[in-house]
């Protein structure tokens, strides 16, 4: 009885601990948000006082006025990849819709349309290769996902420079495509992949065989759903890399119209050195749509990450 006691009391100061530990790193992560957030509302004597004003004592919405009254471009601007071959100067086809808006707006749709497009050919592709390398056999498939883990350890430093040449050569340098395409081929998508697809059940697969499944049949009903956890976690993942993969944005990308949310505050903080309330109204901006983003897919990406764990 005494033994049971003392397991239940070390139990709960076990616990009390645990929750002590995860209290203290939830503050500390959400602590620069919330100081983004709040800072997105102050004044610029708040901003800019030397003692921390740790909630804004009078709301503004100058800092997200000023954001929005800086330079205007279209709407809708999409280059139509590989399209230089339709006009007379070589250059892409440019399609572009609506009224005309605040740069920062532009700039918010160009990064959640670069990170959706991106996150979704990522997830198809990885999909689709991961399942070829676990369930099939074919001459040479050591050898080539030796070489897809090998990638994962390249940085992108070492081929930043075949890309831009490749870029220009496609006609996309320049345009959101340039960096959409190159991401494409993510080595940890195919590696994650191959390892969820592992766990599809080869009796299922000859099953859907016998009954006549095609193939394309059998991976869209047998297959993508039983791995559909990893696509939820590979979505999160492939996002976020994108969202905030500032190098390849950077230099890819130089026009106005062109620009991601990432590169604009970037832009706003060299033309306003001390304007720090402008900077945090355009990154708490920039934090909606990526919150947005991993609520939605944080089912599937605790399910990823907890299969993942079960499987070692």
């Amino acid at each position: 009885m005494d033994t049971r006691r003392h397991g239940v009391h070390h139990l709960s100061a076990y616990r009390i601990f645990c929750l002590v530990v995860l209290f203290i790193l939830a503050f500390l992560f959400l602590f620069p948000l919330y100081w983004i957030v709040t800072g997105a509302f102050k004044t610029a004597q708040e901003v800019n006082s030397v003692t921390p004003v740790w909630w804004p004592q009078q709301w503004t919405m100058a800092n997200f006025q000023k954001l929005m009254s800086r330079q205007s471009a279209p709407l809708w601007e999409i280059h139509l990849p590989f399209s230089s071959g339709l006009t007379k100067d070589g250059s892409s086809l440019i399609l572009s819709a609506g009224p005309v808006l605040p740069a920062a707006v532009r700039w918010l749709i160009n990064t959640v349309f670069m990170s959706l497009m991106a996150m979704i050919l990522t997830c198809v592709t990885a999909t689709m290769a991961g399942y070829a390398l676990a369930k099939k056999r074919f001459a040479g498939q050591t050898i080539l996902f030796a070489l897809i883990v090998a990638a994962m350890a390249l940085p992108k430093q070492v081929i930043t420079i075949p890309l831009i040449r490749e870029m220009s050569n496609l006609k996309l340098y320049n345009t959101i495509w340039a960096v959409i395409f190159p991401t494409v081929g993510w080595p940890f998508g195919v590696f994650l992949m191959r390892q969820f697809s592992e766990t599809v059940p080869q009796e299922m697969l000859e099953a859907a065989r016998i009954d006549g499944a095609s193939e394309a049949r059998t991976f869209t009903q047998i297959v993508v759903p039983m791995v559909k956890p990893g696509i939820g976690a590979l979505a999160i993942f492939t996002f976020i890399q994108n969202w905030n993969d500032y190098f390849m944005q950077l230099i890819m990308l130089s026009s106005t119209n062109n620009l991601t949310i990432s590169l604009g505050i970037a832009k706003l903080q060299a033309e306003n050195s001390t304007d720090f309330g402008l900077i945090m109204a355009g990154a708490a901006l920039a934090s909606v749509p990526i919150l947005i983003v991993f609520l939605v897919f944080q089912k599937y990406f605790t399910q990823g990450i907890a299969m993942g764990a079960v499987k070692g």
